[in-house]
């Protein structure tokens, strides 16, 4: 029998954290503001070193909001779902039950308190806050605490268009779309290929070498883009080959991708890169694209400088494109992640584009194991995070 040696649930802490929820609802936000200042209300209360909040369907789950020593898991995929018939349950957090345990537990985390999260319409999500070996196991107190916040959680989804619903995958059958997809996203750089190449070949012999160089420069700048585009659509119809997965540098593959972006891309980039990061698991080949996508999108978005930083916690490396631009909605933060999703107008008044550079940026991630998330940026704008697994901490997931 483990003797109870946590302390009392702090109502107190509690009513101040409900508090904040209740001005931002006032104020007429929601999305993730409101699901974090939660979180953060039932982990003071609580004394809890962190709590999250996954959405689940039949398939699985994945975090969308996380608060405390668990930050980094937002936007991490998660088997399953509740692990109980009833609304609350505590359980021990062995590192060998699975990967996330594992980091878990390689962070101190040794208990978890999980209630259902019931969700109008939708499979239930799941609430859970993680302690550390020395906080005991919770009293009854404690219990429904966590179900009154879970209850907290669930009228918020009374409300589901203003929170981060993980959308369900695309359906099979949208061939019209992609064709109208890819007509779009195409055109634009076999025009300009075309009509260059026309204008070339009719003035060949009265233009200098610097303005024919420039020529075959744009030619060939166009010729990449159109490429990748093909690349991309391809890949987001069929099945993409199995990646290679292995320890390698992050900060040089980092470098290498920002030294091939176009050159209007790399002019808006601050890099921010540390001298060296321990390794990382993953398909070092992928990081040019996914780097690509994410800077394509911050700039699109965002009328000054972007940038990107890396770093590691001990079982991540990661790295982030952020931006001060438009911002994204909180309520968009998953839907961003649905194949042909289009957001508002740019900064420029513009549209998006095709709606699957995001969508392919979180399956090549998650296929090496990693996830991708998406958040609204303190100082406006928006910061997109991939976290990749150290190898250590990838052996726990073979």
């Amino acid at each position: 029998m483990i003797p109870v040696t946590r302390r009392p649930p702090d109502h107190h802490a509690l009513m101040a954290g409900l508090h904040t929820v209740v001005e931002h609802l006032s104020d007429l936000q929601g999305g993730l503001p409101v699901l974090t200042q939660l979180l953060m209300a039932a982990k003071n209360a609580l004394g809890a070193a962190g709590a999250t909040l996954s959405e689940h369907d039949d398939a699985g789950g994945r975090v969308v909001a996380a608060t405390g020593a668990v930050v980094w898991a937002v936007g991490r995929p998660v088997a399953g779902g509740p692990a109980s018939a009833g609304p609350t349950w505590e359980s021990v957090i062995d590192p060998a039950d699975d990967a996330l345990s594992a980091q878990l537990h390689g962070r101190g985390l040794r208990r978890l308190l999980g209630a259902r999260v019931r969700r109008p319409g939708m499979p239930d999500g799941l609430l859970c806050a993680y302690f550390t070996t020395a906080e005991g196991a919770a009293t009854p107190a404690h219990h429904e605490m966590l179900e009154f916040v879970s209850a907290c959680a669930r009228v918020l989804y009374l409300n589901a268009d203003r929170l981060p619903v993980a959308p369900a995958p695309s359906p099979a059958g949208d061939r019209d779309l992609l064709l109208a997809v890819a007509s779009h996203e195409l055109r634009t750089p076999v025009t300009v290929i075309k009509g260059y190449a026309d204008t070339v070949d009719r003035h060949w012999d009265t233009w200098d070498a610097d303005a024919r160089r420039e020529a075959v420069r744009v030619i060939r700048q166009r010729g990449d883009e159109l490429a990748r585009l093909v690349d991309r659509l391809l890949a987001s119809t069929v099945d993409a080959p199995a990646v290679r997965c292995e320890p390698f540098d992050l900060v040089a593959a980092l470098r290498a991708a920002t030294d091939d972006l176009r050159d209007e891309l790399r002019d808006r980039l601050v890099t921010r890169l540390p001298a060296e990061l321990p390794p990382a698991y993953g398909d070092r080949a992928t990081v040019a694209p996914v780097v690509t996508e994410l800077v394509t999108n911050a700039v699109k978005y965002s009328s000054d400088k972007v940038e990107l930083i890396a770093g590691d916690d001990g079982n991540t490396v990661w790295f982030q494109v952020n931006d001060r631009g438009v911002g994204i909605d909180p309520a968009d933060v998953e839907r961003a992640f649905t194949r042909f999703w289009q957001a508002g107008p740019d900064d420029h008044g513009r549209r998006s584009g095709a709606g699957i550079g995001l969508h392919l940026v979180r399956r090549i991630v998650e296929r090496q194991r990693g996830w991708v998330s998406l958040r609204p940026h303190r100082s406006g704008g928006t910061v997109a995070e991939v976290r990749l697994l150290r190898p250590d901490a990838a052996e726990t997931d073979e």
